[in-house]
């Protein structure tokens, strides 16, 4: 059992820990780069997490989720610091988080949850604001029991936005009812969604997947010069961008979307398929990674294994591997000779090269590095789809 203490300074933000189980095969070091996620995600909801809470277990308290003895331990230092939430890293059930609540008198959240306040508090045109309040919907359910108590006492901040207790009651069948008015909702923008990419025309559409946080919008800009919310935040941005791109003579559509991450709640897959819809429609699929975070592989499997679900692995796909100029900074010794960090460099790309078959190009958005091979890559791929769909539009390639 441990715990770790953070260094951060009281602010007005709301008070946060974090508590996450070390069980089954999952190692210490995967959950502290789970905490460090979870972290990033609570910053980026508007709190400031103050302590970490790590337990060995076999399995979850079915219960408290944690033992009761580290409840108790965790009960003393809210109390302390005067909590103002506590997250859970994995997705708790309704029962305990209805117990936990209970013992330690503050709201309490999981992992879900708290990406549902992110994507809430993102949202900005109506098929995302329908996306998020049928996912919040969906996770509300199962937990009317005991909710509308609590939030008596809790005067909003972090997890309490969207549906409010006067729009959605204590009444199950009217949350069905809305969560059914809320699908068919966005059936009506899936269909408007449709008709748009069909009026698009014979161009080739290329989309650009990837972490979220990777550089998507900052590469989005920098390829086609369009005015997309960059932030150093996860999911800073939730709709699928299209912007027609010209490269040499070359015209493609080239679209951003949502940021992919691990634990992303199945609910909230389910919400945003239409979302991803513009990748399932896409005929090059710009796999976008950071190379310059520590686990860049691990979120590349996690990009794949969401791709997988969606039916589109197979699709032609060229690695950009993004943020080139942090990696040297984060990984190259100062002290390291010239010919030296250029040939760990050159070992890096041959690595890749072979693993995805010579379709790894390595750049920088922000500093526009290497981007004229990225930019012949993408145009050699759109101009070779253009010579076998339209061989008689001489004019596209």
């Amino acid at each position: 059992m441990q715990s770790f203490e953070s260094n951060s300074a009281q602010s007005k933000y709301e008070k946060a820990l974090l508590i996450g189980l070390i069980y089954d095969d999952q190692t210490e070091e995967q959950l502290t780069e789970y905490m460090d996620e979870l972290e990033f995600l609570t910053n980026t909801a508007g709190a400031e997490v103050l302590k970490r809470f790590i337990q060995k277990l076999p399995h979850p308290n079915k219960r408290t989720f944690v033992g009761s003895g580290k409840l108790q331990e965790i009960k003393e230092y809210v109390e302390l610091k005067e909590i103002d939430l506590v997250i859970f890293d994995d997705e708790i059930t309704p029962t305990q988080q209805n117990n936990i609540e209970k013992e330690l008198e503050v709201k309490v959240l999981d992992r879900s949850n708290l990406i549902l306040d992110i994507f809430a508090r993102n949202a900005k045109t109506a098929q995302a604001k329908t996306q998020v309040e049928l996912a919040q919907l969906q996770y509300i359910l199962p937990r009317l029991r005991g909710m509308w108590t609590h939030l008596e006492r809790q005067k909003g901040g972090i997890g309490m936005r969207g549906p409010g207790e006067q729009e959605i009651e204590t009444d199950r069948r009217i949350i069905q009812k809305k969560i059914s008015q809320l699908r068919g909702k966005l059936k009506a923008i899936d269909k408007q969604n449709q008709t748009r990419r069909k009026n698009r025309g014979e161009l080739i559409r290329v989309s650009l997947v990837g972490y979220t946080n990777v550089g998507k919008s900052t590469l989005m800009n920098a390829i086609s010069k369009s005015d997309v919310l960059v932030e150093n935040k996860l999911f800073a941005t939730l709709d699928t961008t299209v912007r027609k791109v010209v490269f040499e003579n070359t015209p493609f559509l080239l679209s951003d979307t949502v940021g992919f991450i691990r634990k992303l709640p199945t609910h909230l897959i389910e919400s945003f398929k239409s979302t991803l819809d513009e990748v399932k429609e896409s005929d090059i699929v710009l796999h976008v990674v950071d190379i310059s975070h520590p686990q860049y592989e691990d979120q590349i499997n996690a990009v794949n294994k969401l791709m997988t679900e969606l039916e589109v692995i197979d699709k032609p796909t060229l690695m950009i591997f993004n943020k080139m100029d942090l990696y040297r900074k984060k990984y190259f010794d100062e002290f390291l000779l010239p010919e030296e960090k250029a040939d760990l460099e050159k070992q890096l790309v041959s690595q890749w090269q072979k693993r995805t078959n010579n379709q790894a190009i390595f750049v920088s958005a922000t500093e526009r590095e290497n981007f004229e091979e990225f930019r012949k890559r993408v145009i050699d791929s759109v101009r070779e789809l253009y010579a076998i769909r339209y061989p008689y539009k001489q004019s596209f390639y």
